[in-house]
């Protein structure tokens, strides 16, 4: 097979190329649509992203990374403090993204992080995989499950910290314990600590894990700095083990920060930009992007995603189940607007409801009917002329404004354009992750319809009781048989029927 030559590169990208940073970090590659298709990870930047572009890369490179290649138009960049960081965000990227180059890293896994809950009487911390929005202090996530563990087993000892599951520890839970003997252990089960007294030392062991206090790390060095000199080599090495492992949980942990691009307006000269264009009194500091979802009109649903400044604010994201229509987008998207903007019940019921705040724009990830059904609800709820509104036509990219003015056609490489592109491509992945979970559910409910005796009725029923078909199948026979209308036979026969079908937890 011949050799294609790779085509001439654009001015932005060759620019961005020059002047890459000599830094560990993440890159982006998008297409000419804005679309990222690749996310990479590296300890040197500059070398690793300039490597794709070397004519004997591509001399002799395989077919799909040539093919990756002739497909860039556009890069962005994470810059981060370390290689580990460097994994762990390139691995979050992926699954946010789900880049059709990358193969890698697309699977569910996810690294330790270490929780500590302190809503419960004595605390304690444990590892985990899943960092919840539940009120618990989460450290991490970290690559290495060994450091955690270790740096776990460290602080439980030096701060007595107990380790049994128990909500509320009581002498019960020292039958088989000797962790108080050898001091390990402060024993609240059998009241050898203040709830006080063990809270302080908890709250001690988090500002440890939050590297807010380096002379534990130095009185670990000198211990093991004096085992050394013991020449007890074996209590040293533990000791030194003990020490690194303590030293990379504990050390700062920088955020990723986007890299603005090399030679063109920043997001805050895009956003200016963007009000210039549209017609704005001053730059849309937030705005409020929304998608529709479904699978030929089944699990409607919508997404609300707001960026700040031009920068995705997630605590602000809302998820829509649409209720009074199906397969229509634009109904789908006046209801949603009108849910989201009609002034909310007061919790007085003889005042007046409460106005929800505005953003500075609203952008619908369609193109004239979604935004001329956005406008019809403003227009309802009297806002028409208090918040300006803008679609994105994903075939074309064009800015749809409905007003009269023509759509707008940008550059590729315009600021404004793509603070749109990417506000709204996130508005997109959050409405198909929700509306895949719900098909998910679905399915999963749907085993209920295969089982002799359950209809509609005994379905909702059940599934109302249990919370979900996985809860229904951990249920023991006589949690089902309480269930009204349901006899001890038939609840052998769903715990049967559930025990060959269902084999995921929920």
């Amino acid at each position: 097979m011949r050799f294609r030559p790779r085509p001439p590169m654009n001015d932005v990208l060759r620019e961005k190329l020059r002047h890459l940073p000599e830094k560990p970090g993440c890159y982006l590659y998008r297409d000419r649509a804005g679309t990222i298709i690749y996310v990479g990870k590296a300890v040197n930047l500059r070398r690793r992203v300039q490597s794709y572009f070397r004519a004997s890369t591509l001399r002799t490179a395989p077919p799909k990374l040539r093919s990756l290649v002739h497909h860039v138009e556009d890069l962005e960049l994470r810059v981060v403090r370390t290689e580990a960081e460097a994994l762990l965000t390139e691995s979050h990227l992926i699954k946010t993204y789900r880049p059709r180059f990358n193969i890698l890293l697309r699977d569910d896994k996810r690294y330790l992080s270490l929780k500590a809950d302190p809503d419960r009487p004595f605390p304690r911390i444990v590892t985990c995989r899943i960092v919840r929005d539940d009120g618990a202090r989460y450290f991490g996530p970290f690559p290495s499950s060994t450091v955690v563990r270790a740096a776990l087993d460290f602080t439980e000892k030096r701060f007595g910290l107990r380790k049994c599951g128990s909500l509320n520890p009581c002498p019960d839970d020292h039958t088989h314990c000797m962790a108080d003997v050898i001091r390990f252990c402060t024993a609240p089960c059998l009241g050898r600590i203040s709830e006080e007294a063990y809270r302080a030392r908890f709250d001690e062991a988090c500002a440890f894990l939050r590297g807010e206090r380096p002379a534990i790390l130095d009185e670990v060095r000198e211990q093991m700095e004096a085992a050394s000199e013991a020449q007890d080599y074996e209590k040293a090495a533990r000791l030194r083990d003990t020490w690194l492992a303590l030293k990379e949980l504990t050390r700062e942990r920088a955020r990723a920060r986007l890299i603005p691009s090399i030679g063109k307006p920043t997001a805050e000269e895009g956003l200016a930009n963007l009000a210039r264009l549209l017609g704005l009194p001053h730059p849309p500091r937030v705005i409020e992007c929304f998608d529709i979802s479904h699978l030929m009109g089944s699990h409607t649903v919508a997404s609300m995603v707001v960026a700040v400044d031009g920068v995705p604010d997630k605590r602000r994201y809302r998820r829509f189940h649409v209720r009074t229509v199906t397969n229509d987008d634009p109904h789908a998207m006046a209801e949603v607007i009108r849910r989201r903007y009609a002034p909310k019940p007061s919790s007085d019921s003889l005042a007046e409801p409460v106005a929800v705040p505005l953003p500075d724009l609203i952008l619908c990830d369609g193109a004239q009917l979604q935004v001329r059904a956005t406008r019809g609800v403003l227009r309802e709820l009297g806002l028409f002329e208090r918040v300006p509104v803008a679609g994105l036509n994903e075939h074309f990219e064009e800015i749809v404004l409905d007003d009269g003015r023509p759509n707008l056609v940008l550059p590729r490489d315009s600021k404004a354009l793509q603070i749109l592109i990417r506000l709204r491509d996130e508005a997109h992945r959050f409405a198909i992750t929700f509306n895949r979970k719900l098909r998910r559910r679905a399915l999963r409910e749907s085993v209920l319809d295969e089982l002799p005796g359950i209809g509609p009725v005994r379905k909702r029923q059940l599934l109302s009781a249990f919370g979900s078909v996985f809860r229904l199948a951990a249920a023991s026979e006589e949690d089902i048989a309480a269930q009204p209308g349901i006899t001890p036979a038939l609840a052998k026969a769903i715990k049967e029927a559930l025990r060959m079908r269902v084999k995921d937890p929920d």
